[in-house]
């Protein structure tokens, strides 16, 4: 049971855990977010330049509709004619009709009607971002064919006159709204008829002539076709266009043509149709008298016969069924014009049709019981009864073509004509500039990452002090003194211990100098390095020297990289001399701002910086500063560059490495404790320098190990 529970338990308190670590890793995302919250900002306000810019520069788009009925079960004509109105009956499922809609059989017509090749496109990016754009529609134009594809200009000179630019931009001609144009161009002529414009003086169209089948494409881009409802027949048309009056214009047009096309179609089929039943109707009037006559010649032959009343009735009933039959073949044949032979519908209709042949055949059947003289009359009668019907049924069918060939209005009718808009349907300029200023921000978003991953390196000390065995001394973290006091560097300045005190980075140093204090005891000379340049080591040195001062201890800062050295010093000599012979340890040594805190600058020398280190100059130097100094900090070059710090190394007491927070891979640190090593066995530490606040917090303290929050021991009280 006890087991049971600490299983819980720990399940428990992984949950915890990981719910924690899900939360700290959006801290970090918003910590990471809010230090570059000025590249954030940038990038917003280049998002509301380029979402003003874009909406502005798209142009308004006006939409209109229009609605048509589709009739797929017939019109009244068609349902008078019978069978031949099956026949006739072309009415399609609305999704044939919305492809018939959008053919070229129907949108070529409409491309001519429209003049839809002839194109005037205005070209001034000022007017277009104002929405104060020109305005030419043309009705003709027919550029050289040597210079179809360059580019011709049309330029307005007043309300009614335009010059035509050619590609050479010298004025070919000048035209007048509303008469034919035609110029003589390199051996061929150029036509043009403008039927509107409405633009300033001087402004520039380029003029475009466009081929039918591209235009019909662009034509069938714009335009959208959808049945409404299901199964309703009624279909809805839409066209998009720069001009509202265009757009009613086009789609009117299409709808216009659609339905002329529809009727002709119907008319066509009507009057081949009638011209098939013309040429039958002599053969079935032929028919017809053949039966009559034998049936007058065997009355004539065999004289009067007397016909019961058991024979008329079923001459009736042979008669209807075959009237029956007829009808529901007729029905049949218009069911399959909108269903499958396997429908249900279809296969009702066949069922009634084989029970009355079976019918029909019982009755024949039963004749065969009568008298031979009545068999053989019923028979001939049967027979003039079926060709007299088909001649009358052909004669009806006739008279009913005529009326559809004269005056049928087809399978299609317009509900809605398509009206001018006034408010464009497009585009929506609040989702346009939202777009972009979002795109902005996850753009500028994603640099950021992309930045952080390419600063990838280690940034946890406990990982420090577990992979290479040296403590972390201290954190170091980015604060705006902090940057403020780096950019100094050089000058004679106080360090930031002193002007800062409360700086959460002043308080990280003055962990440093606990540190170091615990791990030297009475030793003196502390050398402070870094990997590569860039690190911040001269702003580490200058500021624990100016914590040993403030303590009451004299000490020297000696700037060591005798090729950038930044360490400010009165004397223009410096270690680079006093190595050299040239001059003495006291005569370049200066005081700096701080009180007990002296420097000494890198100096001059004509030697390389490593030939002076090599030998015993230096060590002896530290040896005589060590009898006039409690303390000496040395600010070396950077350690992977340069073998000035392998140099030094030895001959100090303590070294202290600076880390660049999250810059230095775990490889590139114990590639450089190897280096280290190997010049000899002397205590050192690391101190990571540029701390982020990332949102996972920093402190400060031996170890790695810190306080809590910055400014959480301010000296400063806090108001009531």
């Amino acid at each position: 049971m006890m087991d049971l529970n600490s299983q819980n338990n720990v399940q428990n308190v992984t949950q915890v855990a990981t719910a924690k670590d899900d939360e700290i890793d959006l801290l970090e995302v918003l910590g990471i977010l809010l230090k570059h919250k000025v590249f954030l900002v940038f990038c917003i306000m280049v998002g509301c330049c380029v979402g003003f810019l874009a909406s502005n520069w798209a142009r308004p788009q006006y939409t209109s509709d229009a609605l048509l009925q589709i009739d797929v079960k017939g019109n009244k004509a068609g349902k008078a004619m019978g069978e031949m109105g099956a026949l006739l009956d072309v009415a399609s499922p609305a999704e044939a009709e919305i492809e018939l809609l959008k053919s070229r059989m129907v949108l070529s017509y409409v491309v001519n009607q429209e003049h839809l090749c002839f194109n005037a496109y205005p070209k001034d990016p000022i007017k277009r971002l104002t929405h104060k754009e020109g305005r030419m529609d043309l009705e003709e134009l027919h550029i050289p064919e040597i210079a179809i594809t360059d580019k011709w200009l049309a330029k307005t000179i007043d309300d009614t006159t335009y010059a035509i630019i050619t590609p050479e931009e010298t004025e070919l001609a000048r035209g007048v709204i509303g008469q034919p144009l035609v110029a003589s161009y390199a051996g061929d002529s150029l036509t043009i008829l403008v039927k509107r414009m409405r633009a300033e003086p001087g402004q520039v169209f380029v003029l475009v002539q466009t081929d039918p089948l591209d235009a019909m494409r662009g034509l069938v881009k714009k335009l959208n076709v959808a049945e409404k409802g299901k199964q309703t027949g009624i279909i809805g048309v839409s066209f998009t266009h720069q001009y509202p009056d265009r757009a009613a214009a086009i789609l009117n047009s299409i709808a216009n043509v659609y339905l002329r096309q529809n009727v002709e179609m119907r008319s066509a089929e009507a009057e081949k149709t009638l011209e098939f039943l013309e040429q039958q109707l002599p053969g079935v009037k032929a028919k017809l008298d053949s039966a009559e006559k034998n049936l007058a010649d065997y009355r004539h032959k065999i004289g009067s016969v007397d016909m019961t009343g058991e024979t008329r009735a079923h001459l009736e009933k042979d008669a209807a069924l075959q009237r029956q039959i007829l009808e529901l073949e007729q029905q049949r044949q218009e069911t399959t014009r909108l269903f499958k032979e396997e429908h249900p519908s279809v296969q009702t209709i066949v069922k009634q049709q084989n029970r009355l042949r079976a019918e029909l055949s019982k009755l024949k059947n039963s004749a065969e019981k009568m008298p031979l003289t009545q068999q053989e009359v019923l028979r001939l009668q049967e027979e003039v009864a079926v060709q007299n019907a088909q001649y009358t049924s052909m004669l009806n069918n006739i008279q009913q073509l005529r009326v559809v060939r004269a005056g049928e209005v087809g399978t299609v009718r317009v509900v809605d004509y398509a009206q001018i808009e006034r408010l464009p349907s497009k585009p929506n300029k609040k989702m346009i500039f939202l777009g972009c200023v979002a795109g902005a921000f996850l753009l500028g978003a994603l640099l950021i990452y992309l930045l952080q991953m390419t600063k990838r390196g280690v940034r946890s000390s406990l990982e420090i002090e577990r992979e290479t065995g040296v403590s972390v001394y201290a954190k170091i973290p980015e604060s705006d003194n902090s940057l403020l006091s780096r950019r100094k560097k050089g000058k004679n300045t106080l360090p930031l211990v002193d002007e800062s005190p409360d700086d959460p980075a002043s308080e990280a140093f003055r962990s440093l100098y606990t540190a170091i204090d615990f791990s030297i005891a009475d030793q003196k000379v502390i050398m402070v390095t870094g990997m590569v340049p860039g690190v911040g080591k001269s702003f580490v040195s200058k500021n624990l020297t100016a914590l040993y001062a403030s303590n009451g201890k004299k000490v020297l800062l000696i700037d060591a990289d005798m090729r950038r050295g930044v360490v400010y010093s009165k004397h223009r000599e410096g270690l680079g001399d006093v190595l050299s012979g040239k001059a003495s340890l006291d005569a370049v040594v200066s005081e700096s701002l701080v009180k007990n805190m002296y420097t000494l600058g890198a100096g001059n020398s004509e030697v390389a910086p490593s030939e002076l280190l090599r030998g015993d100059n230096f060590k002896k130097l530290l040896e005589d500063a060590k009898t006039k100094f409690d303390m000496i900090v040395v600010d070396t070059p950077p350690l992977n560059l340069v073998t000035d710090s392998e140099l030094i190394y030895p001959v100090v007491d303590f070294a202290l490495f600076v880390l660049h927070y999250g810059r230095h891979s775990m490889d590139q640190i114990k590639e450089s404790m190897i280096k280290v090593d190997r010049c000899g066995d002397k205590p050192h530490a690391f101190v990571m320098n540029h701390v982020e606040h990332d949102g996972r917090g920093y402190g400060y303290g031996y170890g790695g190990h810190g306080y809590g929050k910055y400014g959480y021991y301010s000296n400063k009280k806090k108001k009531k």
